[in-house]
């Protein structure tokens, strides 16, 4: 099938995930594998977000949330970082009038003050130039750690006063980085490894989970369809038992 027939199949299902959220893993040990650096792999890394960025924006996708780098990160070699941010700097320069031709709007998730001041300068620049944008959010998680956002979370709702019977899980979501987005419905990971790493642990709450032992640096919209449509053949139940959800879908149509 062609990549518009593809389209053109996920979109009939009728039920494609509002938000996608991705794990991108995979490329130091793909740099590896290949006999390359590992910043070599970061670099590749990056063909892979720009067709995964293309082609939700062509099924429709509203929200795609992307790991770009968590608090963990600095914890890596020096000159990686250093080469991490360089690069960051680097793929917003280059690729923000893509995104605005393509009606796509970036944002950021995460302590970003905390980023080098170019980084943080390119970043800033990149989502005010889109910010008009009704497309496609690009969700950038930089800097960012589930555990860290809900402290922030805390921190906010102490701040403002609020008395411990008022604290309740809408309260604790409306404080969140991702407070006007809706929470995600599908999550990707690649590389083979199987965990959360830290990423959006309270959103994830009822995420339909895909792995991959597929590398970053050669994932590409193929294997994004594939994961649409192993995501669209489950039921999602909210908690609920398969024959309370009969009988609201006979209700929903009947109505």
């Amino acid at each position: 099938m062609t990549d518009a027939e593809q389209q053109a199949a996920l979109k009939a299902r009728g039920n494609l995930p509002r938000h996608i959220a991705v794990i991108m893993d995979g490329n130091g040990r793909w740099a590896k594998q290949n006999g390359y650096s590992r910043i070599t792999g970061h670099r590749h890394g990056v063909e892979s977000v720009r067709e995964v960025v293309r082609a939700s924006a062509e099924l429709g996708i509203e929200v795609l949330t992307l790991y770009v780098f968590s608090t963990e990160n600095w914890n890596r070699p020096r000159q990686e970082v250093i080469a991490l941010m360089r690069l960051l700097r680097q793929t917003l320069l280059r690729e923000t009038d893509e995104l605005n031709r393509n009606n796509v709007r970036l944002r950021a998730s995460g302590r970003v003050d905390e980023l080098p001041r170019q980084a943080a300068k390119a970043l800033e620049e990149a989502i005010e130039i889109t910010s008009r944008n009704t497309g496609l959010i690009l969700n950038l998680a930089i800097n960012y750690s589930g555990r860290a956002e809900l402290v922030d979370a805390a921190r906010a709702i102490v701040q403002e006063g609020h008395n411990p019977e008022e604290i309740t899980a809408d309260l604790i979501a409306a404080h969140l980085y991702t407070h006007d987005l809706p929470d995600p419905d599908l999550l990707i990971r690649t590389s083979g490894e199987m965990r959360l790493s830290n990423y959006l642990l309270w959103q994830l709450a009822y995420t339909e989970l895909w792995f991959t032992n597929v590398y970053w640096p050669d994932f590409r919209r193929a294997h994004l369809y594939e994961a649409i449509a192993n995501y669209q053949q489950r039921q999602r139940r909210f908690g609920k038992t398969e024959d309370q959800l009969f009988v609201e879908s006979r209700q929903g149509a009947a109505s």
